[in-house]
C-alpha cells in the first residue's frame, strides 16, 4: 500500500523565544502569543490536536488528538532557508551572510556591469516601503531597486511594465551566480510590482536559493524511489534539489487548495508544503489581526483535511522560525516552533517534550519510509508515536 506523508510548514509560526534569542535581539518574541487572544483567532482544530499542550504554550486540552513537541533550532540562524534545511536534516553551524549596511561595492558594480542597468537603494528596507520610496525613480530611469533585510537575501524589485518578469528573473540568475562563497546569501528574490504610485507587489515573486550544502531528506527519498512533491516555495528553498514535482502557489488559500487536491491523488512519498502568507503578508508587516485570521483560515482547512485522510496517511504541522507581528521589529524572530503529528497509525497525546533540533522531523520522515538517513542529521521520534 502506498504511503503518503503531508508535511506542512506554517511559515514563521513561532511559539516563544529560544534561550539564545538575545543573540538576535529577539528577547520576548512569541508569535503565537501575539495572536492567540485576538478576536480573529479561532482555532479549535489546532487546539484539539494539542497545539496548546506543547511545552511553554499553555491552555491545552485533556486528550490531544495528535502527538506533539516543541522544536528547537540548532542552526545558527532564523531565516527561511536555514530553517527548512534543518527540517530536512541539514544543520547549519554558521549563519548565512547578512548585509546591514548594504552589499559591497564590488558586488553592486559587477551586478550593474552584467545587467547593463544601474541600481537604486542597496540597503535594508521594507519590501512595501522600498517601492514607494524608489519606485518612481525606477520607472523613470529603468534602474533596478536592490535591497536586503535582516535575512540573508538579495532582493530585486522592478515594475513589470519597465522590466518584464522573465527579464527580472534573468537578472536574479545573474545575481545568484555572483553571490557565492563568502557572499553566498540564502536567497536572491525577484520582487516585481505594478500599477501606479504607490504601486503594489504582484504574485510573480520568485526565489533563487543557494543549493543545500549536502543531501537532505528530499534527496534521500528521491533516490529511494519515493515521490517528493513540493507545494509553495519549497522548490525554491531547496533550489529544486531532490524534488520530483513542484506546485507553485500565490497565497495561503491557494496553497491549502493545492494541498487538499493532493489528497485526491495517488502518490507514494512526501508532500512538502509551505504556507508563506503568515510570514510575508502578516509577520513582516506587523499585522496581528491578519496573522490571527490566517491561522483561523488554516484551522478550517485542517478540519476538512483531517476528515479525508486515508488509512496510511500521516500529517505533520510545523514552522521554520518566528516572525512576531506584535514587536517593533518587522524581521524574523528566533523562536521555538510547534510540531503536531497525526494519522490513523499515529498515537494520540504523546508529549515528545522539547526536541534538540528541527532535524528530528526529517529523521522521522525517513524512518517512516524505511530509508536510512544517509548523512542527514536528527533523531527520529517515530518509535514513540507509531502505533
Amino acid at each position: 500500500m502506498a504511503k503518503r506523508f503531508f508535511l506542512i510548514v506554517l511559515d514563521s509560526f513561532g511559539i516563544g523565544e529560544l534561550p539564545d534569542a538575545n543573540l538576535w535581539h529577539d528577547e520576548g518574541s512569541n508569535t503565537l502569543g501575539a495572536i492567540r487572544n485576538h478576536p480573529n483567532f479561532n482555532c479549535p482544530e489546532l487546539k484539539k490536536m494539542g497545539l496548546f499542550n506543547i511545552d511553554g504554550v499553555g491552555g491545552g486540552v485533556a486528550s490531544p488528538a495528535a502527538s506533539y513537541a516543541r522544536m528547537r533550532e540548532k542552526s545558527m540562524g532564523k531565516d527561511t532557508t536555514i530553517g527548512h534545511w534543518e527540517i530536512a536534516g541539514v544543520v547549519s553551524p554558521k549563519p548565512l551572510p547578512t548585509y546591514p549596511d548594504g552589499f559591497p561595492d564590488e558586488i553592486i558594480k559587477e551586478f550593474e556591469k552584467r545587467t547593463g542597468r544601474r541600481t537604486l537603494c542597496n540597503k535594508p528596507y521594507s519590501g512595501t516601503e522600498v517601492i514607494k520610496d524608489f519606485g518612481r525613480e525606477h520607472v523613470k530611469t529603468g534602474a533596478l531597486i536592490v535591497y536586503t533585510s535582516a535575512d540573508s537575501v538579495f532582493q530585486i524589485a522592478a515594475h513589470e511594465d519597465v522590466v518584464p518578469v522573465k527579464e527580472l528573473y534573468e537578472y536574479c540568475e545573474i545575481a545568484r551566480g555572483l553571490l557565492v562563497g563568502k557572499h553566498g546569501v540564502g536567497r536572491v528574490i525577484a520582487r516585481p510590482f505594478n500599477g501606479e504610485y504607490p504601486f503594489a507587489r504582484t504574485a510573480n515573486r520568485h526565489d533563487f536559493s543557494l543549493q543545500p550544502p549536502s543531501d537532505t531528506m528530499l534527496n534521500v527519498l528521491q533516490r529511494a524511489g519515493f515521490d517528493t512533491i513540493s507545494v509553495g516555495k519549497i522548490y525554491d528553498i531547496f533550489a529544486g534539489s531532490g524534488i520530483s514535482e513542484s506546485n507553485r502557489t500565490t497565497s495561503n488559500t491557494h496553497g491549502m487548495q493545492v494541498t487538499k487536491d493532493m489528497q485526491d491523488r495517488d502518490f507514494n512519498g512526501l508532500c512538502f508544503v509551505n504556507l508563506v502568507d503568515f510570514d510575508m503578508k502578516y509577520g513582516h508587516r506587523n499585522d496581528v489581526a491578519g496573522y490571527a485570521a490566517a491561522a483561523t483560515e488554516f484551522d478550517g482547512f485542517l478540519t476538512s483535511f483531517v476528515k479525508d485522510m486515508r488509512e496510511e496517511d500521516v500529517l505533520m504541522i510545523t514552522a521554520d522560525h518566528g516572525c512576531d507581528p506584535a514587536t517593533p521589529s518587522t524581521d524574523h524572530s528566533r523562536e521555538y516552533t510547534p510540531m503536531l503529528v497525526y494519522g490513523k497509525g499515529i498515537k494520540s497525546g504523546v508529549d515528545l517534550g522539547t526536541r534538540a533540533s528541527f532535524a528530528d522531523i526529517g529523521a522521522t520522515v525517513l524512518e517512516y519510509f524505511g530509508t536510512a538517513q544517509a548523512g542527514t542529521q536528527g533523531e527520529s521520534f517515530l518509535g514513540a508515536v507509531k502505533k
